[in-house]
């Protein structure tokens, strides 16, 4: 094996490697450094690898090993103290770190910044990071926080700041103040205060352990096989060669699976691997795993399995796949059999045909959604140890009790020999609910007896996780002579792709949220979910309530150029109010803050001279029939410390942190005193964390526990309690689905709904030129936080709106690169204000409503709205990449925008919908 020399943090390193591998590969395999992140090696587009080579910020996973020779390497790892402890309290303080996976490399290169003296422009550090994404934060807090790094460095005596640079969070910049009683008063890291996320610094230094970062003593290496073609009959898999390579130790195929081979969250559809015999569904069908001593070999031998095929033509077209002589997709022969339709959502109110008949205007128009990929930074891995009789599994799943009890039966073992340890997540956004590879490692440590990490390379990644349902939907809306809504048809047709995941779930979201936060008395309301060989759709940020928000949005602005006025005159005539009902019929309680988020922007969108406006809301927890809940416990160790357990994972969103300020709010006992975990046991109850619920569930649990530990400490000491635990459930269960018997009796869908009325205001070229996002959040447990989720739910939604697509050929990806995703750099995101309202729900903890996705809900359409506004374009197609506020985005590779204004569908197609 051929050897380097180089210095590496300061000493003299010698490091081999295989010719083929990167240079990123010797840092984290060989000479143990976790910092620099693999996020998409070795692409060089995500900057969450960068290193400083002879004092220069270099991408680690571009670089060869060979000409590192002589180098000079310095990690984060390796920067000064000073330096680091600087930029650990600089990124904590401004907000600039959530997920924390892609924070380390923009740490490195803010390092370089800093000894330059160049982060004073601001302007001039956005393009700096032109190398770096972040999925999370919007970049704004990012670039405060390299800013206030290179202040203090700067000044030579550390942080001089004692609150962000911008902590205006309640629309002061706009003459407004905060209402709420909290944040004036209680706990100073009580509930409404915006301390400082828990274990921000570690994030921000690359200490926090993902799984990749893992190593155990003896562990071997798995790299999966994946299929080359959507639908194709699998006739053999010949391993011979690739079991002849080096360090290869075992190819796992479907014959060695001992129990049940399907996985899924409501369907078992989805093989661990496809047999010989059956027929693939899509590109991210698993053949193989083949497991060798290091991930290198790993990998060149997954190369050289020869599978044959017979190739069948894919089926592309949901509307085309409900033809009665159309393929099946999952078709007898396989391990699943299921009609094309998945599943269908349908419910009505009042009589739609005669409000549409007295209606004084009728507005029929089709819009098209494209898939997105969620493009989290953190490829899926897992690390699977033999334990006992069975295994222990490490992941960064967002739903730990379903990856224990789908392991289990994969390995055909009792639940209770699979124990799940949760890793940090690298961020998820929905994606990370189903089974990625866990259940293939497991297998592999399990009948292996040896410790088995698999981590999957971005492509695989890209091509394997679910993206953002593609979804066609036809509306039909009436309404009055001044506007005011009377009825809506709507049909929705979504492409669930290979696989059902959450695909039905997501279909019954969308139609729920069809008309958008708009009373509409008479509704007839129906959507599909089906199968097709594209790439599997699944949960995403926003779960099926973004694409239909953009198509009501749509019809709003339609209406109002019927009436001849204005986007905010059109939606304050209709928007929901307390007892009103809901598109379900749900009726909306006193908490329903819409009407509160359209005043809070009403100057800023009249006064523009291109501005769009759009109003959202999305639902809190899963609702429709299933039991929402939330657990905490308490535990008081000795030397006066609490250990707080949760059942919800961390990653991103700052659930840690929102628990430990609900127990500061009510014990008084200072955050300094407390540490938060993961726990198994509170895992299985709280299930996924996913719909926006784990802040308001947990904090309502966490409440209700701290209050228990309240009443012992009015006769005892904390220390004299040591021992002690305190448990707090809080649990929802009062839902019904839409279109049930229970459903007509008591139309409440969800527990409870967060609203938003955003402004996208355009300049003279047409580009976006400020965004002011209104949120109604209940209660702002953490405004810091919350605003943080906030920018980064626009900053996605730009992306949405604009740039961001995941097409596919003959159900191919035309691109499996994440330079090809389109998501928005910090150099071409503009400034997001975020203006948080206050009305307190009447469900969870300290009236908090969910703040995670409603923040990209209504961007599309406020975004649609700007374009029309500007060049008198009506848009119905998603990205809207024909327009100039594209351009910076849209990657090279498919500069050939779709077409503008009004879809066209053919008369087939709308028969079927």
């Amino acid at each position: 094996m051929p050897q380097i020399t180089f210095t590496l943090n300061g000493q003299p390193a010698t490091a081999g490697y295989e010719p083929g591998m990167h240079f990123l590969e010797v840092l984290r395999e060989e000479c143990g450094i976790v910092s620099a992140k693999n996020g998409c090696a070795p692409e060089g587009a995500c900057g969450c690898c960068a290193v400083l080579i002879d004092g220069q910020p270099v991408l680690a996973c571009l670089r060869k090993p060979e000409h590192m020779q002589g180098r000079d390497v310095v990690t984060l790892e390796g920067l000064p103290e000073r330096m680091r402890n600087v930029l650990g309290e600089a990124f904590a303080l401004e907000g600039g770190v959530q997920c924390g996976f892609c924070i380390p490399g923009i740490a490195v290169r803010a390092s370089h910044l800093m000894r330059k003296g160049e982060t004073e422009d601001r302007d001039a550090v956005a393009r700096a990071l032109a190398s770096h994404l972040c999925r999370c934060t919007g970049y704004a807090r990012v670039l405060d926080a390299v800013q206030t790094a290179g202040e203090a460095w700067k000044g030579g005596n550390g942080l001089t700041r004692s609150e962000p640079r911008r902590h205006f969070y309640f629309g002061e910049e706009f003459g407004m103040t905060r209402t709420s009683a909290f944040g004036n008063g209680g706990h100073p890291n009580g509930i409404g205060q915006s301390i400082t996320r828990y274990r921000g610094i570690e994030q921000t230094l690359g200490e926090m352990p993902f799984v990749d970062d893992m190593r155990v003593p003896g562990m071997l290496h798995g790299a999966p096989v994946l299929s080359a073609h959507p639908r194709a009959k699998v006739l053999a898999i010949r391993t011979a060669e690739a079991q002849t390579m080096a360090g290869v130790v075992r190819i796992f195929t479907a014959p060695d699976v001992p129990g049940q081979r399907g996985t899924g969250l409501n369907i078992p559809d989805l093989p661990v691997f496809v047999a010989i015999g059956e027929t693939t569904c899509c590109v991210g069908d698993m053949l193989a795993l083949v497991v060798a001593d290091t991930m290198f070999h790993a990998r060149q031998a997954a190369e050289k399995v020869d599978v044959e095929y017979e190739v069948y033509p894919p089926v592309t077209d949901p509307f085309e796949a409900l033809a009665p002589d159309a393929p099946q997709v999952h078709a007898p022969g396989n391990l699943h059999v299921h009609p094309n339709l998945l599943e269908t959502t349908a419910f009505s109110r009042g009589d739609v045909d005669a409000a549409l008949a007295r209606s004084t205007h009728v507005i029929e128009r089709t819009f098209a959604t494209q898939p997105v990929d969620p493009a989290f930074l953190e490829p899926e891995a897992c690390l699977a140890l033999p334990q006992g009789q069975g295994v222990k599994v490490f992941s960064q799943s967002q739903g730990s009790t379903y990856d224990q009890n789908q392991i289990a039966k994969v390995l055909k073992i009792p639940l209770e020999d699979v124990e799940i340890g949760l890793a940090a997540s690298g961020g998820a956004f929905g994606a990370k609910e189903e089974l990625s590879i866990q259940a293939q490692t497991a297998l592999a440590a399990y009948l292996l007896s040896r410790p088995v990490k698999a981590v999957l390379t971005r492509k695989e990644s890209t091509q394997l996780h679910p993206k953002r349902h593609p979804m066609t939907m036809a509306y039909t809306v009436g309404a009055d002579a001044e506007g005011r809504l009377l009825a809506a048809r709507v049909r929705i047709m979504g492409d669930t792709g290979g696989y059902a995941g959450t695909g039905g779930k997501c279909l019954l979201r969308a139609a729920c949220h069809s008309c958008g936060p708009y009373r509409v008395p008479n509704v007839d309301i129906e959507s599909k979910a089906v199968f097709t060989n594209n790439p599997t759709s699944g949960a995403m940020r926003g779960f099926g309530t973004n694409q239909v928000h953009f198509a009501m949005e749509g019809i709003m602005d339609l209406v109002a150029e019927r009436v001849g006025v204005d986007g905010y005159d059109i939606r304050e005539r209709n928007v929901l109010l307390p007892g009103d009902a809901f598109a379900t019929g749900q009726i909306m309680r006193g908490s329903c803050g819409i009407r509160q988020t359209l005043e809070a922007v009403k100057d800023i969108y009249k006064n523009a001279k291109y501005a769009g406006i759009g109003c959202g809301i999305k639902s809190t927890g899963i609702g429709n029939g299933t039991i929402d809940s939330g657990h905490v416990a308490i535990r008081v160790l000795e030397g006066g410390r609490l250990e707080i357990l949760t059942g919800y994972t961390e990653m991103g969103q700052g659930v840690f942190t929102t628990i430990r300020q609900a127990v500061c709010e009510e014990t008084g006992l200072p955050l300094e005193c407390m540490t938060v975990r993961w726990d198994k046991a509170l895992g299985a109850k709280c299930g996924e964390t996913w719909a926006s619920r784990a802040t308001t569930l947990s904090c309502a649990a966490a409440q209700r526990a701290a209050r228990q530990l309240v009443a012992d400490l009015e006769n005892s000491t904390l220390e004299q309690l040591a021992g002690r635990e305190y448990s707090g459930d809080y649990v929802c269960n009062f839902t019904t689905r839409p279109g049930t018997p229970e459903a007509i009796q008591n139309p409440a869908t969800h527990l409870t709904f967060s609203y938003a009325t955003q402004v996208v205001i355009l300049g003279e070229d047409g580009r976006v030129a400020r965004v002011v996002a209104a949120h109604d959040v209940g209660r702002a447990i953490n405004p810091k936080a919350c605003a943080g989720q906030i920018e980064g739910g626009v900053h996605m939604g730009l992306g949405y709106a604009l740039s961001e697509n995941f097409p596919s050929t003959g159900a191919r990806p035309d691109s499996l690169l994440l330079r090809d995703t389109g998501i928005l750099r910090a150099k071409d995101t503009p400034p997001v204000d975020v203006i948080l309202i206050e009305v307190p729900d009447e469900v969870g903890g300290y009236g908090a409503k969910g703040a995670g996705e409603i923040g990209l809900v209504p961007t599309a359409g406020a975004v649609a709205g700007a374009l029309h506004a500007y060049d008198g374009i009506h848009r119905c197609r998603l990205p809207m990449d024909d327009a100039p506020a594209a351009v910076p985005s849209v990657p090279k590779s498919r500069r050939k925008p779709a077409p503008a204004g009004e879809l066209r569908v053919p008369e087939k197609v709308l028969k079927n919908l």
